[in-house]
């Protein structure tokens, strides 16, 4: 039984109660991260977020003539330098860059890019090339290889299903849908040895895993409160309870949560006006809050897409695309703008070409974030130089 159908039988995405019998509860306890250790943030926008209008080319006019029914105006634009300006529902985002706490990587991409959802957040996920298959995730492997035999916390992953970035093949991440309600009951039982089957000792490691990152889960939250007032949003509330989290001294190495309804071919104007107002809104009070607990510098905020979309518009939005600009926040990097701005005139089949390697950018967060040699985890790409 493999740990995806495990999970989802024990209940654990719905973050319900489980009734676990104790033979399953005859491990070690996790051994706790330091107190103030580094940690990453990952907030994918699903669906392909269109980077051309979420940081603008406005100095461009080929902006305003390849997209004359979905452009911004130069005017709306926010914390506008050379040449590009942040979307308006961006006002914290463009606050957060001209305080030096936010950088922007434009261009980013990979080779060979694939239009396809599933399969390019799976090449993300995996950090694998575009013709390149695995079975387990860029995160998974790191912790697999950081964490002593297995740490049921050292990743969670904020949503209703697993995340193919956290999977290992150590049972290290845990995925929530609410830790408030994620309490697991263990209902004492006299049972004895029951098998020398490898896949049943896989089985019990997960449930003790599910049970242990349970009570790591609740101690974290009772030493945490919310000190400023997110938004009622589901994004809102996983970056807050991400905060309580670091705030509880969980010192998980990774936390991983999403936002959906990127994917614009129509109405693209309300419908993304509509999702940065709330990942602005949810990641404004999430760095306010973890600002004025002084752990900003301690934690790192990725967010990103699995592309962006097309250069020029449909009429009402904008169909499937490659390279975008991607968002680092946060973890003392050095707020600035990296890459240049996009080159509309030099096109690949009317979309953008990528500059910057997103698995460059992850070895770096690797290297200089985590202390790790992403080459370990077979990411072959050098780190990108001067993000932090």
């Amino acid at each position: 039984m493999n740990r995806r159908n495990f999970l989802s039988l024990t209940g654990t995405f719905t973050g319900g109660s489980l009734l676990l019998p104790s033979f399953l509860h005859a491990f070690g306890q996790q051994p706790s991260l330091v107190i103030g250790e580094q940690c990453l943030v990952f907030i994918q926008l699903n669906g392909g977020n269109d980077g051309l209008n979420t940081f603008v080319p406005y100095d461009n006019p080929l902006y305003y003539d390849l997209r004359s029914k979905i452009a911004l105006s130069k005017d709306v634009l926010l914390g506008k330098n050379n040449g590009m300006g942040f979307h308006p529902a961006l006002k914290d985002f463009a606050n957060m860059q001209q305080n030096g706490d936010l950088s922007v990587l434009q261009n980013v991409g990979y080779p060979e890019p694939v239009r396809s959802h599933f399969r390019s957040q799976e090449i993300w996920q995996t950090a694998t090339d575009s013709n390149t298959y695995a079975n387990n995730g860029w995160l998974g492997k790191y912790l697999d290889l950081k964490c002593n035999d297995h740490e049921p916390t050292a990743g969670i992953n904020l949503d209703n299903i697993d995340n193919l970035a956290l999977k290992g093949d150590e049972p290290n991440s845990i995925t929530v849908k609410d830790p408030n309600r994620f309490k697991i009951k263990n209902e004492k039982e006299e049972v004895g040895k029951l098998s020398d089957n490898p896949q049943l000792d896989f089985v019990r490691k997960i449930a003790n895993s599910v049970m242990e990152g349970s009570e790591d889960i609740q101690k974290a939250l009772a030493k945490s409160t919310a000190e400023v007032s997110y938004p009622k949003t589901n994004l809102g509330k996983n970056l807050e309870w991400i905060a309580r989290l670091v705030k509880g001294n969980l010192n998980s190495k990774v936390y991983y949560t999403s936002q959906n309804g990127y994917d614009t071919h129509d109405n693209q104007l309300n419908i993304q006006n509509r999702n940065l107002t709330e990942l602005n809104d949810a990641v404004a009070s999430f760095y306010s809050d973890l600002k004025n607990a002084k752990l900003m510098q301690n934690v790192t905020v990725v967010v990103f897409s699995e592309f962006g979309r097309r250069v020029k518009d449909n009429g009402s939005g904008t169909d499937h695309g490659t390279a975008a600009p991607m968002f680092v926040i946060g973890g003392s990097n050095k707020g600035k703008v990296f890459g240049n701005n996009p080159n509309l005139s030099d096109l690949d089949n009317g979309d953008l070409k990528h500059e910057i390697d997103f698995r460059s950018v992850y070895a770096s967060l690797l290297h200089d974030k985590m202390n790790f040699d992403a080459r370990k985890i077979g990411i072959k790409n050098a780190g990108f130089k001067g993000l932090f």
